[in-house]
This record gives structure tokens, C-alpha cells and sequence, in this order.
């Protein structure tokens, strides 16, 4: 009889530990999220300013510097629900004025055109890498919430569903390939 309770408890200690090694698995990843999320903001936030910044310069033609200047305007006042649209019309738009090298060349040659095109060119990288680890992390997430342990016990308390960024963040022809600078 008091062995058997002893296998008991002892299964229930057991049972106890997993499920809040899980528990804190989950709460880490949501933390993981939550910075990953953080950073792809910072860099979204960058990319636009530096788009903004390199369209009121002066230095390119006034249909290319309005295009530009429109779009990272409306991805740095877009509202959560529009961000991923505004952001992918401001990959778009980038594509769009840097599509062609002779832009980025008119670019490199003003005063402190060679700055400003590494600023572009490396906020334009980041953006991409910062996505791919915030949806890594919420891909992780999701996995860990399928599973029935965590269904059943309820261990991610109250946390939304994790969603993924989803954006065209390809880049431009232009700046895809500029080594050295970042």
C-alpha cells in the first residue's frame, strides 16, 4: 500500500516537472517572439527612414523621390492590421526606384550619396534576416501549442496564437548585392 503511494506521488512529481519545463519552454518562446518582433519592428522602422531620408534628399528624380517618400510614409504610420501590406508596397516601391542600377549610381555619385546607399542597402538586408527569425520563432511556438499536453492543460494561459510577419521583403536588383556595407 505505501509503496504503491509512493509510485503515486512519485509519478505525479514526475508528471508535474514536464508539464512545467513546458510550460516555461512555451513562456520562453513567447519571449523569444516578443524580441524577435521587437527587432523586425526596429528594422522595418529603419528601412523606411532611411527610404524617407534618401527621397527627400534631392538626389533622385522627383517621380522616383515621390513614390518613395509615399510609401515609407505610409509604412512608418501604418496601423498593426495594414502593416504587412504597407511594408510590402514599400519593398515594392524600392524595386520600383532601384530597379535599375543607373539610380543607385546617380545616388552613390552625389555628396554623401555613398553613405546613404549603404544605409539603404543594409537596412534593405536586415529586414528580411529579422522576419525570417521572428517567424522561425513564432513557427516554434505554434508546434510546441499543437501539441495536446499543452492543449489539454491549457499551459499558454492566456497568449494569442503566435502569427507570423508575412511581407514581400525581396530587394531591389540594386542593392541585393552590395557587399561591405552593414
Amino acid at each position: 500500500m505505501i509503496e504503491t503511494l509512493i509510485w503515486i506521488v512519485v509519478g505525479l512529481v514526475a508528471i508535474g516537472l514536464y508539464l512545467s519545463w513546458t510550460a516555461g519552454r512555451l513562456d520562453r518562446l513567447h519571449a523569444r517572439i516578443d524580441a524577435a518582433r521587437a527587432a523586425l519592428d526596429a528594422q522595418l522602422l529603419r528601412r523606411a527612414s532611411v527610404a524617407q531620408e534618401l527621397a527627400t534628399s534631392g538626389v533622385l528624380d522627383p517621380a522616383a523621390s515621390i513614390v518613395l517618400y509615399e510609401a515609407a510614409h505610409a509604412a512608418r504610420q501604418a496601423e498593426e492590421e495594414n502593416r504587412e501590406v504597407a511594408e510590402s508596397e514599400l519593398s515594392q516601391a524600392l524595386r520600383a526606384v532601384f530597379g535599375e542600377a543607373e539610380q543607385m549610381e546617380a545616388v552613390r555619385a552625389a555628396p554623401g550619396g555613398e553613405q546613404a546607399a549603404g544605409e539603404l542597402a543594409a537596412a534593405v538586408r536586415r529586414v528580411p534576416m529579422a522576419r525570417r527569425f521572428h517567424n522561425d520563432a513564432v513557427r516554434a511556438a505554434r508546434a510546441l501549442r499543437r501539441h495536446r499536453t499543452v492543449r489539454w492543460f491549457r499551459l499558454a494561459g492566456h497568449a494569442p496564437f503566435p502569427l507570423a510577419f508575412e511581407m514581400d521583403d525581396e530587394p531591389p536588383t540594386a542593392l541585393a548585392d552590395r557587399p561591405g556595407s552593414g
